[in-house]
């Protein structure tokens, strides 16, 4: 019996023993093509000799130095290079390990920022129902899935939360989907007009939405409303690009698409592609020079705040991601995995909806096409989905609880930047037999 505390108790896990491109291969030398980058993690597959030699580089210089004594070369590297290809006027980077640590550095920033501007009142979040934000206490309150919630709700800070930007489900008929997009970015005005604007310190989205709702875009115009609602509001807009962004959907940061740019932007997963985790919270010099010029601290931190080996690892991959050509790639694989998707899909009698940007797609399942009903949550559609994958050779990640946390399920696909065409029809022929597989169990 192992003594690891998996996730599931009862899981019965095959051995992962080595990394092949796009593939993982088991100690039975099963193969797996890794069409989800485990959790949008892995962009540039698991055998990355540049990523592996800047380890290897880091590991005999130095491995790690406290940052209250010491920043070290990769770290300062890093984080130049991130603030010169990021959106805005975002201008420094705070490195931590992971996505829910770059939402709990962001959440108590901003609270510290309006608290050193003498608006110690703002103290409010608002974020977006069926959002995920990450599973410490903070990034959790600031999550809408109810699911994920429920049993630590006694535990959680105070934030509330608006209708997603969701036109498969939330669109009316007969309107357009730039009058459904203003619809529900004008609920974020609403809700700051309900609590009081004076009260209210940030609202935080992912711009793609990722694990709750399987790769869920904004229609046009969406976020652009948002960002004209914080302004005159004078309230921080977050955003979440810890699952979607490094050139997930097609650009470095996923709202250069939307025509915005935060006050504060997260970023994890595809920072480090899986080989150190790394995470990374960048803000304004707005908001850094308030801190800066006022108490000098900001009072947060983490041991490994810019771990020299994962900053290296990091560096070795996002200078991949802006100097290798691979955000293009992303484009133009995205595009044609999505007409793979089309043609072996599109007319599913239980696919309802096929969505996304770049190498981030996901298919919402469905009972019915013509009513969009779910299928009943008991029959765990989402994970007999992921357990028929497995079984033909095939990662990806399927979900539960897409509607409103309890009903629905989708796929969530994101493989590896270098994934060639062949692999895409692997991706789409075995997911098809896994959703067969699924389907009448």
């Amino acid at each position: 019996m192992s003594s690891v505390f998996h996730r599931a108790s009862r899981a019965n896990l095959p051995t992962a023993i080595r990394g092949d491109g796009c593939y993982i291969i088991d100690d039975t030398g099963k193969r797996y093509l890794d069409a989800c980058g485990g959790a949008a993690v892995s962009c540039l597959g698991h055998s990355n000799e540049k990523v592996r030699a800047a380890m290897h580089a880091q590991l005999d210089q130095i491995a790690y130095a406290h940052t209250g004594f010491f920043t070290s070369e990769p770290t300062e590297a890093l984080a130049a290079l991130l603030v010169r290809h990021a959106p805005g006027a975002i201008n420094h980077a705070y490195i931590v390990s992971s996505g829910s640590e770059a939402i709990e550095a962001a959440i108590k920033l901003a609270r510290q920022y309006f608290l050193e501007k003498g608006e110690g009142q703002r103290h409010r979040i608002i974020a977006r129902r069926q959002s995920y934000h990450g599973n410490t206490l903070g990034a959790l309150a600031a999550g809408g899935n109810a699911w994920r919630r429920k049993q630590f709700d006694p535990l959680l800070i105070e934030a509330s939360h608006i209708a997603p930007c969701y036109a498969y489900r939330g669109q009316e008929p007969g309107e357009t989907a730039e009058a459904y997009g203003q619809r529900v970015a004008d609920e974020l005005q609403a809700e700051i007009d309900r609590l009081g604007a004076e009260s209210v310190m940030a609202f935080i989205a992912e711009p793609v939405v990722g694990a709750t709702l399987g790769a869920v875009p904004p229609v046009a115009g969406y976020f652009k409303r948002i960002r004209e609602i914080c302004d005159a509001n004078g309230i921080l807009l977050i955003l979440d690009e810890v699952m979607c962004g490094m050139g997930r959907t097609g650009s470095l940061f996923a709202c250069e698409q939307d025509g915005i740019a935060p006050d504060i932007v997260t970023i994890a997963k595809g920072l480090g592609a899986g080989y150190q985790p790394i995470g990374a919270m960048l803000c304004t010099s707005e908001i850094f020079d308030t801190i800066a010029d006022g108490s000098g601290f900001f009072q947060h931190g983490h041991t490994y705040l810019g771990h020299p080996m994962a900053t290296a690892a990091a560096l070795a991959v996002v200078t991949q991601l802006t100097e290798g050509g691979l955000i293009p790639r992303v484009q133009q694989l995205g595009e044609a995995l999505s007409a793979r998707l089309e043609t072996a899909f599109s007319d599913h009698a239980h696919v309802g909806d096929i969505r996304g940007r770049g190498l981030f797609r996901g298919l919402e399942i469905v009972a019915d096409r013509d009513s969009k009903a779910p299928f009943n949550s008991a029959r765990a559609i989402n994970k007999k989905i992921k357990a028929a994958g497995m079984e033909a050779g095939l990662m990806c990640y399927p979900m539960g609880g897409t509607i409103d946390g309890q009903h629905g399920d989708h796929v969530l696909l994101a493989p590896p930047f270098i994934i060639s065409e062949d692999q895409l029809d692997e991706v789409v022929e075995k997911l098809g037999r896994a959703l067969d597989t699924a389907l009448t169990q």
